[in-house]
């Protein structure tokens, strides 16, 4: 019992750290949280790295088909150019061919009704009324060259007829390539611009997600690297008071060898069947099972509990061995906390209780 109570002068400030500050095992399951976290998000990262890569190939794609097509639309404007000079040509010499073919219609026209309305002389009378054979020849010639001459009207008037619907077809033809030019340069340029303005899209949109996952990141490696710190501390915290803890308990060893058993605390010492709110070794080795007063780290009554994790916990008065022991195993149990507050004792882990 001898070193038992003075064991429990060791306490030192661990109960106070139940509640305000996180335990070693919450800094260590939050630890391991972070690090989950961070190696999802690294694994999105490299995701999102490579569909942007990905992306970026494709976008070069669009982009070597949209300087072939610019190629493509400038001989087509080129085109589109010389078939504009074209059709002003047909429509040009198509205006001359209807103008000669309506003068050839005229003449031809006129030829017609002159001779409807005279009567047209005949082999007979032309011979009749010649006077000579020579005046016979020249009447007769003079009626082959007219009978020529009107059929040259004629055939003149019929080619022009045929050149004019030539030169309507060309130049019917010539605007349909020009529509058909234009309308396919249209279709191709909003193609390419819709797949340009997609891909761009869908390229920011990732880049974005990317930069806001490197960001979260980047915050949950340094919350790691702030974990880490803190669980340091609370390790190199706890290992001192195990060291102090031991060198108490072997200078009480040898005080007890050497001066005899150690002076009573206050009121008489509960065994195993005091009811205890935790595990009785962890009592043994804070308390002795005594309802100890105040000792140098402030520490009282049977669970050795800090002035500020009293008050804390819902304890009444200033100090922990003033109350009931009820009261004290009230508020032992919610530190406690079916065994997840163990780490605010020390003797927890002197005993082998974590």
């Amino acid at each position: 019992m001898a070193i038992a109570t003075v064991l429990a002068g060791y306490a030192l400030l661990h109960p106070q750290h139940s509640g305000a500050s996180q335990s070693l095992g919450e800094l260590h399951n939050e630890l391991g949280a972070q690090q989950a976290r961070s190696s999802s998000l690294a694994d999105s990262i490299n995701h999102l790295d490579a569909s942007i890569s990905s992306l970026e190939s494709q976008i070069s794609l669009v982009q070597n088909r949209e300087a072939a097509v610019r190629d493509s639309l400038a001989a087509d404007r080129a085109r589109l150019a010389a078939l504009q000079g074209q059709i002003t040509h047909e429509r040009n010499h198509l205006a001359e061919l209807r103008a000669a073919l309506a003068k050839a219609k005229g003449i031809l026209s006129a030829q017609l009704v002159s001779q409807y309305e005279s009567t047209p002389p005949d082999v007979v009378s032309v011979i009749l009324n010649a006077n000579g054979f020579n005046d016979l020849l020249e009447q007769l010639n003079f009626l082959g060259r007219a009978k020529h001459q009107q059929q040259s009207i004629i055939s003149i008037t019929q080619a022009a007829k045929r050149a004019a619907d030539a030169a309507v077809k060309r130049l019917t033809g010539l605007q349909r390539d020009v529509r058909q030019i234009t309308a396919a340069n249209l279709v191709r340029a909003q193609a390419l611009a819709g797949m340009n303005h997609l891909l761009t899209s869908r390229e920011s949109a990732l880049a974005n997600a990317r930069s806001a996952q490197r960001a979260a990141l980047a915050a949950s490696e340094s919350r790691s690297h702030a974990l880490r710190h803190q669980i340091s501390q609370v390790e190199a915290q706890q290992a001192a008071a195990r060291a102090a803890a031991a060198a108490a308990a072997a200078a009480a060893a040898a005080a007890a060898a050497n001066n005899g058993p150690a002076p009573s605390s206050s009121g008489p010492a509960l065994g195993p069947s005091g009811g205890w709110a935790i595990p009785y070794a962890i009592v043994e080795c804070e308390s002795g099972g005594q309802n100890l007063p105040p000792n140098s780290a402030g520490a009282s009554g049977y669970y050795q509990i800090m002035p500020a994790t009293w008050k804390l916990f819902g304890g009444t008065g200033p100090a922990a061995y003033l109350a009931s022991k009820a009261e004290q195993d009230a508020v032992a149990s919610r530190i406690w906390n079916n065994g997840a507050g163990a780490s605010n004792w020390v003797c927890a882990g002197i005993v082998g209780i974590t």
